[in-house]
């Protein structure tokens, strides 16, 4: 009854959430990597952008250099290299002009990097592995939104108002457990566990 009452509070993230799913069946049953690459990229301008309003960054040029990076992940081998490559051409720079907005640097880690990490992922291991990732951050998600809403009595933490440890814990547990469901399939029980509970707790933390 609790879980009706939370989708009549919210269902346009009920909606989206089904869309999302939706459009993720399809790039992962097409699994190309160019359709990927540029499905990840339209999430990545999204993000990037909602990470620039975190940090208040009211210039346009990173929302553009980040354009560009995904160009070049594009082409480039080892995707996740980027982020390092980023942060030496940015710290030269910076030297250089003497400058101190360190802050332009932070959507370039905190988004920047997870989503090179990503591709990285898909063209080493395959669709496969990116699905185990996307089912544990999304039952992480997913989790704790519906543990946080029905159990939730204690906050979490004061940047995050909206959390509870109820929920927090929650959704670490759900998403541990679809994971390590799928991951036997390719690792030992003991490894999928381990890397289930890793990838869930960065979920929730993230």
């Amino acid at each position: 009854m609790k879980i009706l009452n939370i989708f009549k509070e919210n269902p346009q993230r009920f909606i989206t959430g089904a869309v999302l799913i939706a459009v993720v069946a399809i790039v992962a049953l097409i699994d190309n990597f160019f359709l990927t690459w540029l499905f990840l990229g339209i999430t990545f301008m999204f993000a990037f952008y909602e990470a620039m309003k975190l940090f208040a960054i009211d210039k346009n040029s990173p929302f553009f250099y980040a354009f560009f990076i995904w160009i070049v992940a594009y082409f480039y081998p080892n995707p996740d290299d980027l982020i390092f490559i980023v942060l030496i051409i940015f710290a030269g720079w910076e030297a250089y002009k003497q400058a101190k907005d360190i802050e332009t640097i932070f959507p370039f880690l905190y988004v920047g990097g997870a989503y090179l990490f990503v591709l990285a992922l898909y063209k080493d291991f395959g669709m496969e592995a990116l699905i185990w990732l996307v089912l544990i951050v999304a039952g992480a998600d997913t989790g704790a939104y519906i543990i946080g809403k029905s159990f939730g009595k204690t906050p979490f933490s004061p940047t995050s108002p909206n959390k509870t440890l109820e929920g927090v814990l929650g959704g670490v547990s759900v998403a541990t457990i679809l994971g390590t469901f799928y991951g036997v399939e390719f690792v030992n029980p003991f490894l999928s566990f381990f890397i289930s509970l890793v990838c869930a707790v960065g979920a929730v933390f993230g």
